[in-house]
């Protein structure tokens, strides 16, 4: 499986997280938040980057994760109404962090919050077998410069 992450180029030759917190971790765990494909990737950019820009030097890591993983899953469905809001944060951090917690797997797919139908796929950098996860290329991005920032 091919999953696609859009960041600065300066952080685009290594699968590193930051450790900041996120919709699906608290502050402190180190997850890797990938899209299922470029242009979910793309869009994930667009939401969280508007105060950023999108005029900067932006690369797509196109990052491998072979058929043998293990992969937990997260669907919409078990998530309560309202989950993707921003102030209920705490009910996709705690469940990230159980998933962190439980080291069943190196990957979750969870659903995105800005296409539920689609998935974002999550990395815990301290599995074991995070370490058969594979940067394979990086490829330019240029964000079309039709979209707009507020």
């Amino acid at each position: 499986m091919l999953v696609y992450r859009i960041v600065l180029e300066k952080w685009s030759q290594s699968l590193t997280a930051s450790g900041q917190a996120a919709r699906w971790n608290s502050p402190g765990r180190f997850v890797l938040y990938t899209a299922g494909t470029r242009a979910l990737a793309c869009l994930e950019n667009v939401v969280h980057r508007i105060s950023l820009g999108l005029n900067q030097l932006f690369k797509t890591m196109v990052i491998e994760v072979p058929d043998a993983i293990f992969l937990e899953k997260i669907i919409a469905e078990q998530l309560p109404d309202g989950w993707h809001d921003f102030n209920n944060y705490y009910i996709t951090q705690q469940l990230g962090d159980a998933w962190l917690d439980g080291m069943k797997s190196a990957v979750l797919a969870v659903p995105s919050a800005i296409v539920p139908a689609e998935k974002n796929f999550l990395f815990n950098i301290q599995h074991p077998d995070f370490q058969k996860v594979k940067l394979i290329r990086t490829e330019d991005f240029v964000f079309d410069p039709r979209i707009k920032t507020v």
